[in-house]
């Protein structure tokens, strides 16, 4: 008998979970409470493409089940997928900042932010030194005298645009580097973090270091923030002590005057409320879940959880490996391990979750680490010395390149003909759309050779402790 599955969500995780239970085999049912799928990237690039393929490039019998469908039916499911994108609430601490209540000012939320216009001429606070808060004050710069940005932390702040024009992410995110960063000594590991994070500028100079500037924490992507402050259109100061009717006190004891607007950028909170907390936080509100996924004190492995894992990777194929697993286990092809076997590794996760990337209420991991865990429960991670054996061309690309999707559609379930050649050739596709004027033959980066150059100096510094030890 064919198993039904419920999915909470149609937004990108929800599509992805949608198409691994029909390869799976699985009859799969949605429930989304709009009219529309995609979920936040409705109106990307990517869900739009979908949109015009037959059948939403999905194969197979399939239904969403809107809110606002007439029909009120009662249907017992034998497995159920949440894809947590579908149920999020602002975080609003306004609890957390006296004064506030006798504030005479507008404060809102950044999910009410609607566009600059209305807030020209006015005097804008932003709480929140994250990528919404950086590109609200950035855009309000553009019409507001003097945009000031509160953090309680400070920030390593990327640019997109790395080493001779490429995303960033194709020459950070690469096995290579994943493996020094675990390998080498943290103090080693932790000087070549700060060094990377401060070639762009100096984040001292500009009052945006972090307090903890080793914690591998998500960093703010945004090209435009430090000119900003450097033309002093935005500034940057310390956590609000608290708020005056029209003013706000910082912690260093400045004072920010006639204040319009206070909008708090402080991100978003997940609730769950068709389900118990104690099924995903199960001790002390921690979320608990084995491998980000699945509870582990159900009687039998018939919920997961998709698309709550954070990682400085891409979110869509991180979700998208981890339904291939989760529709495996609902079809009894793979097995988990005993409640004490995932509660250890549990523990041993959110051990290494704390030295990483510090306290925090998300599920925060190493992406490469994480997705080669995800594949090798499936058969789908790369097996990096046999490659070497057998393709060393492609070895080099797949352990010196970038970590692309593609490389888990090498081998094993779910395997892709095309994956060898989309690897090979991703260079030259990053490339095309900016090439629009071509005036010389396109050079690949070396990611590895550009690593031994930063290597050299504490090779170096090793050997000069050692010659006079």
């Amino acid at each position: 008998m064919v198993k039904r599955v419920a999915i909470i969500g149609a937004g990108v995780s929800g599509l992805a979970s949608i198409r691994c239970c029909l390869e799976e085999g699985l009859e799969p049912t949605c429930f989304e409470r709009s009219n529309e799928v995609g979920g936040l990237w409705e109106f990307s690039t990517l869900v739009t493409s979908i949109k015009k393929c037959p059948n939403f490039l999905i194969t197979g019998q399939w239904e969403i089940v809107s809110e606002k469908d007439e029909k009120q039916e009662s249907t017992i499911f034998d497995a159920v997928m949440i894809c947590s994108g579908h149920h999020v609430y602002p975080n609003l601490p306004t609890d957390s900042f006296p004064g506030l209540d006798r504030f005479q000012g507008y404060y809102l939320h950044s999910r009410d932010y609607k566009g600059p216009e209305v807030y020209k001429g006015k005097r804008v606070l932003v709480i929140g030194l994250g990528n919404s808060g950086c590109d609200i004050a950035v855009e309000l710069s553009r019409l507001v005298t003097q945009v000031i940005i509160s953090t309680r932390s400070g920030s390593w702040v990327m640019s997109r645009v790395w080493d001779d024009g490429y995303p960033w992410d194709m020459l950070y995110v690469t096995r290579f580097a994943s493996f020094l960063r675990n390998a080498l000594p943290s103090f080693v590991s932790d000087w070549l973090y700060v060094k990377k994070m401060n070639k762009w500028f100096k984040h001292e100079n500009y009052g945006l270091m972090p307090l903890n500037s080793t914690l591998r924490k998500e960093p703010v992507f945004n090209d435009e923030l430090p000119s900003r402050i450097l033309c002093g259109t935005v500034s940057i100061k310390p956590n609000v002590k608290e708020f005056t009717e029209t003013s706000a006190i910082f912690e260093d004891g400045t004072v920010y005057e006639a204040i319009d607007y206070v909008i708090f950028a402080t991100g978003y909170g997940y609730a769950y409320p068709f389900l118990d907390d104690s099924i995903i936080k199960s001790r002390n509100n921690e979320v608990t879940l084995f491998k980000g996924i699945f509870p582990p004190f159900l009687e039998k492995p018939t919920l997961a959880v998709i698309g709550l894992v954070q990682s400085l990777g891409a979110a869509i194929p991180t979700a998208d490996l981890q339904a291939r697993w989760a529709v495996k286990v609902f079809a009894n092809s793979c097995t988990l391990p005993t409640t004490n076997e995932m509660m250890d590794d549990i523990e041993e996760k959110m051990g290494k979750k704390l030295k990483w990337f510090g306290q925090s209420q998300t599920l925060q991991t190493d992406y490469i680490t994480y997705m080669d865990e995800l594949g090798s429960f499936i058969g789908a991670k790369p097996n990096i010395p046999w490659l070497f054996l057998t393709d060393p061309q492609l070895a080099l690309e797949v352990y010196f390149g970038p970590c692309s999707p593609y490389q888990f559609r090498l081998m094993g379930p779910g395997k892709w003909d095309g994956a060898r050649n989309a690897i090979l050739t991703q260079w030259d596709r990053t490339l095309k759309p900016t090439r629009t004027r071509a005036v010389s033959e396109a050079k690949r980066p070396q990611p590895f050779y550009n690593l031994l150059k930063i290597l050299l100096f504490p090779v170096l510094l090793l050997a000069v402790l050692l010659t006079f030890h």
